[in-house]
């Protein structure tokens, strides 16, 4: 940008080495390694340099906690560099750790690690958008963009990732319930249609009117109702 009529430009070290801006002038190695670093130079001088680091969430660390609790592994896909994403990484317990990612790169990550089983991504900006829509299952927060909200399975409306562990504990809860509800009306079927038919008729004068029949079928279709409003007492 132009300020004051001088060209002021702020970018990456390597993005200065592109720019034709060196940046011998100044000592990058003393600054921290986990810090992203940014160049800013006037009139394609360099008069400093800028260190920053990232924060993570409040809640990340017990939800990866959590995950882990839930048999789920955590990775992290960063386009930030190794430093930087080690040092956050190594606060909240992750041990696979993929810098410098674009998002190409994020997608083919991606894919590979669904060869060794389902694989879930987080994601809340533009450079997401790719790897969550080629996740089995693509997670975007509330405040994420727009293009990230629309490339995911599902959004998490409130409290950032503290939600996380919480829907796939439900998901699996209600996949248990689909299980429970099938079993049980087949099994229901199974014994009940047989003896509307007449089938024990001979041996014992079982039979049921065509009434009493439509009511034992409707308690069938109640009873699987009854159950998965169970989940909603979920928590």
């Amino acid at each position: 940008g132009m300020v004051d009529g001088h060209a002021v430009w702020v970018g990456s070290p390597g993005g200065a080495a592109n720019a034709g801006i060196d940046t011998g002038g100044i000592n990058l190695d003393q600054l921290p390694p986990t810090a992203t670093v940014a160049v800013v130079a006037v009139d394609s001088a360099v008069i400093g340099a800028i260190a920053t680091r990232d924060q993570a969430r409040p809640e990340a660390a017990h939800t990866v906690a959590s995950l882990r609790q839930l048999g789920i592994t955590s990775g992290m896909l960063t386009g930030d560099r190794e430093g930087p994403a080690r040092a956050i990484a190594a606060e909240l317990g992750i041990t696979e750790v993929i810098a410098s990612a674009d998002p190409r790169t994020k997608s083919d990550k991606v894919a590979e690690r669904g060869g060794r089983g389902a694989v879930a991504m987080v994601g809340d900006g533009i450079n997401d958008a790719v790897a969550l829509a080629n996740a089995d299952l693509g997670i975007s927060l509330a405040n994420a963009t727009e293009i990230a909200n629309a490339s995911s399975d599902v959004t998490l409306l409130r409290g950032g990732l503290a939600p996380l562990p919480t829907s796939f504990r439900l998901a699996r809860a209600a996949v248990h319930t689909i299980k429970q509800n099938l079993f049980w009306a087949f099994a229901y079927n199974v014994i009940t249609i047989p003896i509307a038919a007449g089938a024990l008729a001979p041996w014992t004068s079982w039979q049921l009117s065509p009434m009493l029949a439509s009511l034992t079928m409707s308690l069938s279709s109640v009873s699987v109702l009854a159950n998965s409003l169970r989940l909603r007492r979920f928590v």
